[in-house]
């Protein structure tokens, strides 16, 4: 499960970073967007892989490595509504600024 969960972060940053470099500014909000949603993949693997597991200790069981930590997933919950916020303000910014210079490059020029 490691494995797979490195994999996909590795992938999802690759992708991000060549999509940043693009000369196109939909391709770098798209780009930007995929390096976010693996940051969050990051600080969620942070809390451990557990499954059926309580996030919360009870007094039965007071062994940490027997419960999975809340923090990092309430922490991409978080990331995940800040993110589409920002997503959603930079396309509204990109329609803008193609209304007004009648290109959608990042410096401007065709």
């Amino acid at each position: 499960m490691e494995l797979v969960l490195s994999l996909a972060i590795g992938v999802l940053t690759a992708s991000g970073v060549y999509l940043v470099l693009r000369p196109r500014t939909f391709q770098v909000i798209v780009g930007l967007s995929l390096i976010s949603y693996a940051v969050n993949l990051f600080i969620f693997s942070m809390g451990r892989l557990r499954i059926d597991a309580a996030p919360i200790l009870d007094r039965a069981n007071m062994d940490p490595a027997a419960y999975t930590d809340p923090v990092p997933q309430a922490l991409v919950l978080t990331a995940i509504v800040i993110g589409f916020a920002m997503t959603a303000l930079f396309l509204v910014v990109l329609l803008a600024a193609r209304g007004f210079t009648g290109t959608d490059h990042v410096d401007g020029r065709d």
